[in-house]
Parts: C-alpha cells; structure tokens; sequence
C-alpha cells in the first residue's frame, strides 16, 4: 500500500538509488537462485537414495520457497532477507551433516543414484559456502535500509534543497527607501 503524501510531494526511497543496495539485491537473488539450482540437482540425482519422501518433498518446497525469494527480493521486499538468512543456516546445517553419507555410500554393493555419490557430496558440501554467503550479503541488504522513505517535492531530483521554503516571518525587512 502506497503511502499518503502532500500535494506537490513525492515518496522517495533514497537508499534504493545506491549503487550498493542494487548489487546487493542483485547478488541476495543470485546467491538464492544458485541455492535453488544446487538443491535441486541434489534432490534429483540423488532421489531414488533419500531417506523418503518427505526429505524430497522439503527439499522441492526449500528450492521454491528461494526462487519465490529471489522474485520478491528482485523487488525490493526487505522483510524476506533475515527469513532467507535464517533458512540459509538451517540449510548449512543439513547441508553439513548430510555431505559426509553421500561420500559413504561410494562402496561395493550399494545401490548407486542416478548421479555419482561423489559429485551429490561436492555439491552438498559446496552448498555450505553457498549459504554462508547468502547470509552474508542478506545480512548486508537488510543493514542498507531498502525500507526508508522520504517525501520530496514533485520533479525535485536527487539534490533538491533540504532547506524548507521561507515564511513571511523568516524574510528579512526591507529596508526603507
């Protein structure tokens, strides 16, 4: 919902003009997208291995929940970084402790997934770093402060004038003549 500004005013967010919060938004998004890829591929080549359905089902649901965040992240919509940090550090932790079994399961006599174990356990433990960035630079995004909003008079650019207009009582006398 757009907010109520005076006549002749316009809502302007200055800190979404930054060089630095685009390419934060940029990267948070990136690095989610890359997050989701990497899930899905591990779910995928993996899927006939994983400890049941419900594993995968979450897996899915955590790679869609990401693109949906990189969308709306795209969009300037500040609330989702903590969320998406806070996700990132549960991911690492699975992410952790599930690495080390896929590279145990490379043994004779165990079924193979539709993609080597090796290449599911680099890539599970490459998903670690991966989300240490994303909070990272989530983190960043949410201390930029994409929320502030400022009203500014209509046309007035980046570097209008702060001073508020001159009253009747801030003009100075004219002298007499």
């Amino acid at each position: 919902m757009e907010a109520e500004t005076r006549p002749g005013y316009e809502l302007w967010r200055p800190n979404r003009t930054k060089s630095e919060a685009k390419v934060t938004r940029v990267l948070v998004a990136l690095v989610l997208l890359i997050s989701a890829a990497l899930i899905l591929i591990i779910t995928l080549g993996g899927w006939e291995r994983l400890q049941g359905a419900t594993v995968a089902a979450m897996a899915i649901v955590w790679a869609v929940l990401y693109v949906l965040f990189a969308f709306l992240i795209l969009r300037w919509n500040r609330g989702l970084l903590p969320v998406a940090a806070a996700m990132g550090i549960l991911l690492a932790i699975f992410a952790v402790i599930a690495a080390p079994a896929w590279f145990a399961r490379d043994k004779v006599g165990l079924d193979s997934p539709a993609l080597p174990e090796e290449l599911l356990g680099l890539l599970t433990f490459l998903l670690v770093p991966v989300q240490l960035a994303l909070i990272a630079i989530a983190m960043i995004g949410f201390n930029q402060n994409w929320h502030v909003e400022e009203e500014r008079p209509i046309g007035g650019g980046d570097g209008y004038d702060d001073a508020p207009p001159e009253t009747d009582d801030q003009r100075p006398a004219a002298a007499p003549a």
